[in-house]
């Protein structure tokens, strides 16, 4: 099997045996919110299918079905999966989707009774019977699985999708998927080729990338800097990184200035508007000052992503707040911020990104918060390590940090929606990233715990983990809340 992104993702290629590492345009993808698994690869799903089904139906559809199995039906409704897969049938795509068509499908397909299947036409759906949730029904292969069913007058069509996390989609080629997986990761052609490219520094641990930089006196943002270079051409590379940048600066602003209440029936007031003007009214700077920014930028985003609207998975939706957070941070709070440290963050951010993704997993429903939230930390902290000149082992050692003390860490969303406690354990996990940062930063790098043994460490933390703590909503504050 090809080493694409979402083979290596999904474990069915090793990283060690990988032709390179992720890259930014892996661990850094433009979406809509809730969720990269529940909502931005079910979506992709649904597009991909309508290319499957050109190719093996002919004649007008007569009725389309979805099932949501596992994670994806126990938190479906919380995570709009559902309206995802009908955005991505209708032919839409995560990161250039409308807000408009977000806003407006479901109330469109409610009314007209029909969905819209690209290239095949429309089709008579009805939500409460054609929309199937099936949480105790997991599949073999993923906990995140969905099964999308064509029919004509002739003949029908199916397909089982996987969402393996951070929005990379797997496709079950079997014709029996719970008992006889059959699964191939799904790429595009660009990213196929890039990844078809051996990077001149492959490296699949932590170690590993320490050992390169010594070798080669270079820093982290160097190395996969080369790595990235050797893949697409440096034009393309450095683009990239700055539309991830206007991306989420575009997000914060939008956080920061649309007030009321999120959807969903939480009744859960945005928060950002008011912090921003309230720091804005300050007329003496405190000690926490920039702290409260910090949360504020945080806040800001996951308001966005828990509106459905555009973010940056960073490296998940549900953890997207805290990169941005902490790269705004840098870019207006630390005096002397270069274009060029800005874009060492990134790149770092990225390492340390591929290594927990590749090495254990970034995917609530596996592993519970710790695998987004902690991971976002780990990447922000190196990141602004990075900027800030760090070491190659000051860098790991920043990202150890805040890895280790977001471990067992459950996800456990009320109600489904990604909005208690994900919005303030976005705040949370950012100001840990910075305190992680300088922590590693008044250090020479050296250090008891290894990133690679914290990364393994979540692993079997997440493994050892009952799944109701893992995006069922079966479980913590999910079920908690509603009795107090």
């Amino acid at each position: 099997m090809n080493s694409i992104p979402a083979a290596i993702v999904a474990g069915q290629v090793a990283a060690n045996e990988a032709n390179r590492p992720l890259s930014v345009f892996d661990m850094f993808r433009i979406g809509v919110g809730p969720s990269s698994s529940h909502t931005v690869g079910p979506m992709k799903a649904g597009h991909a299918f309508t290319a499957a089904a050109r190719d093996h139906l002919s004649g007008p559809l007569t009725r389309i079905t979805v099932e949501l199995y596992g994670s994806l039906g126990a938190t479906g409704r919380g995570h709009w999966t559902d309206r995802a897969v009908l955005i991505g049938l209708a032919g839409h795509r995560p990161e250039s989707v409308r807000t408009s068509v977000v806003d407006k499908i479901m109330d469109e397909v409610n009314d007209c009774g029909t969905v819209e299947v690209a290239g095949l036409g429309t089709v008579p759906f009805d939500p409460t019977t054609d929309m199937i949730f099936s949480p105790r029904t997991r599949m073999p292969f993923h906990v995140n699985a969905l099964e999308i069913t064509v029919y004509t007058a002739n003949n029908s069509f199916a397909r089982t999708y996987y969402s393996v996390g951070g929005g990379f989609i797997v496709e079950d080629l079997s014709d029996d998927p719970a008992t006889n997986p059959n699964p191939k990761a799904m790429a595009t052609a660009e990213s196929k080729e890039a990844h078809s490219r051996p990077a001149p520094h492959a490296f699949s641990t932590a170690n590993e990338l320490l050992e390169i930089c010594k070798r080669e006196q270079s820093r982290i943002s160097d190395i996969v800097w080369e790595n990235e270079i050797a893949a697409r051409p440096e034009p393309d590379v450095l683009r990239y990184i700055a539309d991830i940048q206007d991306a989420m600066a575009e997000c914060i602003n939008a956080g920061i200035s649309t007030q009321g209440i999120l959807p969903g029936g939480l009744g859960v007031r945005r928060r950002a508007p008011s912090l921003h003007d309230e720091l804005l009214e300050r007329t003496k700077e405190d000690s926490l000052a920039g702290m409260d920014w910090v949360n504020l930028w945080a806040l800001a985003v996951n308001e966005e992503n828990a509106s459905g609207h555009r973010v940056v998975t960073a490296p998940t939706n549900g953890a997207a707040g805290i990169v941005p957070a902490v790269f705004t941070y840098y870019c207006r709070h630390v005096e002397d911020a270069t274009e060029e440290n800005k874009i060492r963050f990134f790149l770092a951010a990225t390492a340390i990104g591929a290594l927990i993704k590749t090495n254990a997993s970034i995917a609530g429903a596996e592993v519970g918060c710790q695998g987004e939230v902690g991971s976002a930390s780990a990447m922000a902290a190196a990141g602004l390590a990075e900027a800030l000149g760090g070491t190659p082992e000051q860098v790991e050692n920043a990202a150890e940090i805040a890895m280790e003390h977001n471990l067992g860490l459950t996800c456990d969303p009320v109600g489904g929606f990604v909005q208690i406690p994900c919005i303030e354990r976005n705040a949370i996990g950012a100001v840990k990233a910075i305190n992680a940062a300088r922590l590693a930063m008044w250090g020479d790098g050296q250090h008891t715990v290894s990133f690679d043994t914290v990364i393994e460490t979540m692993r079997q933390t997440g493994a050892d983990m009952h799944s109701k703590y893992k995006e069922t909503s079966e479980g913590g504050l999910a079920v908690n809340v509603v009795e107090c």
